[in-house]
């Protein structure tokens, strides 16, 4: 980072960084001391916690990404989401019933979309946001689960409805229904579960638990990958 001439300046959590224009948010944050060990996928949390709100100086426009993702502006006011407080519905797979009534008792909130679009306005995949929540308001399981398949549970989407709908689980419940009841079984996975329930690997994966990380990586990386 020495010798940088591309500089912009950019105001984290209010405070004044000079840092190179070829960073992402996440990256002028370090570079800036700020230290990010969790909460970020690619810093040993789980992916879509970097959700990240900005504005530019001079614009009123309030605008939403993952800082993973987007470069810095000069002029921009950076504050991070980490956390949203989503609804999440507690239930039991093995009880779950695959009526559209399903979807009334755990959200209801997804009867009252307005159909705004700022849900799919917001959303850093560019996922259709408001189209798998219609889906979800029917019943339409596997069509919501395929539509919603690449959020990261960012919480975006919720943070911008004025609806309160928390998109994100509706999407996460339909992909569950989906891959437990509706899609075909796969026979070969069920039986390797089977066989690692009844400790046919139980030596195997013991002895790969104590092996040191270096090893694990060149065996990952020199696997057999079946056809």
């Amino acid at each position: 980072m020495e010798n940088v001439k591309d500089t912009v300046n950019i105001y984290l959590y209010g405070k004044k960084y000079t840092v190179p224009s070829n960073l992402t948010i996440m990256g002028a944050m370090e570079y800036s001391g700020y230290q990010l060990v969790r909460g970020c996928g690619c810093r040993c949390g789980f992916c879509g916690a970097c959700a990240t709100i900005y504005r530019i100086k001079g614009d009123r426009e309030l605008k939403v990404c993952l800082s993973c993702q987007t470069k810095v502006e000069e002029g921009m006011y950076v504050a991070t989401l980490p956390f949203f407080p989503l609804v999440k519905q507690v239930y039991d797979m093995e009880k779950l019933s695959l009526e559209a009534q399903i979807m009334m008792q755990l959200y209801p909130e997804i009867y009252s979309c307005i159909g705004c679009n700022a849900c799919t306005k917001s959303c850093p995949q560019q996922l259709n946001v408001m189209q798998y929540i219609a889906y979800a308001q029917r019943g339409e399981f596997e069509k919501c689960a395929e539509e919603s398949f690449d959020c990261v549970m960012c919480g975006i989407c919720s943070a911008r409805c004025p609806a309160g709908i928390t998109h994100s689980q509706v999407g996460l419940l339909s992909r569950r229904i989906t891959g437990k009841y509706l899609v075909p079984k796969s026979e070969h996975v069920e039986n390797r579960v089977k066989e690692i329930e009844n400790g046919n690997f139980k030596e195997l994966l013991e002895a790969l638990m104590q092996k040191p990380i270096e090893e694990l990586k060149e065996l990952y990386v020199n696997r057999d990958i079946e056809k």
